[in-house]
């Protein structure tokens, strides 16, 4: 696997882990109760479930545009990131991962959004989906914002991917919405049961990539910044 393929696995991947950690979990929970309206009409429960992952990949794609080609656009701020993007790279890791271990917490109150906002959304029918995909992935939490600006920003930074990266990273953040559509369209009986392997299935993912990354970040930290030969 070379090093643009491995980029595109870590960023689906960081986008399935923050799809499934408990704030944006919350939100895609809120998105399932919206498209699990539908029930009656498998074609529209899956239309549904598309709009809101491709909303959520079209603004992921659209901010990490923006970010990277203003950064990289700059003279000053690309040779800075040029200089020392490895060696900031072992400490980021190292602080994304003590976040996703849960050693560094953070209290910012309810994630989601008011009832108004829902019932704006459901006026709009099927359409509303997408627009919800959209406020969705810009509604930052910590663990979100970690593994977005922490670890996906960095990577696409390196990889100069203002858009590949950061709209398949997109499209994992609504894989369990697009999951539950898929199930809901084909008749499956168990979305309850699936729910709850996804949150089993969190625990053991987060924890395993904090480490992961702690103990990568560790090693970066070493071999980059202090010049020790492993």
């Amino acid at each position: 696997m070379n090093e643009y393929s491995l980029a595109v696995a870590s960023a689906f991947w960081l986008g399935i882990l923050t799809s499934i950690s408990p704030c944006p979990l919350a939100t895609n929970i809120a998105a399932m109760s919206f498209v699990g309206r539908r029930v009656g009409s498998p074609r529209l429960v899956f239309l549904a479930g598309t709009l809101y992952t491709a909303g959520r990949a079209l603004t992921y794609g659209v901010l990490g545009v923006v970010l990277v080609k203003s950064l990289l656009s700059a003279p000053y701020l690309s040779n800075l990131l040029q200089k020392y993007m490895n060696l900031a790279l072992g400490p980021l890791l190292i602080l994304v991962g003590m976040i996703l271990l849960e050693m560094i917490t953070f209290n910012l109150g309810k994630c989601g959004l008011g009832g108004g906002f829902s019932q704006k959304i459901e006026k709009m029918g099927f359409w509303g989906a997408g627009l919800l995909g959209i406020v969705f992935a810009l509604s930052f939490c910590p663990t979100s914002a970690a593994l977005f600006f922490g670890s996906l920003l960095p990577l696409a930074l390196k990889q100069e991917s203002g858009l590949a990266l950061p709209t398949i990273y997109g499209i994992g953040t609504g894989l369990p919405v697009l999951l539950f559509a898929v199930l809901i369209a084909m008749g499956a009986k168990k979305v309850a049961a699936a729910y709850d392997r996804i949150v089993s299935f969190e625990s053991w993912a987060r924890k395993g990539t904090g480490t992961i990354f702690i103990m990568v970040g560790i090693y970066y930290c070493l071999v980059l910044v202090f010049g020790v030969q492993i």
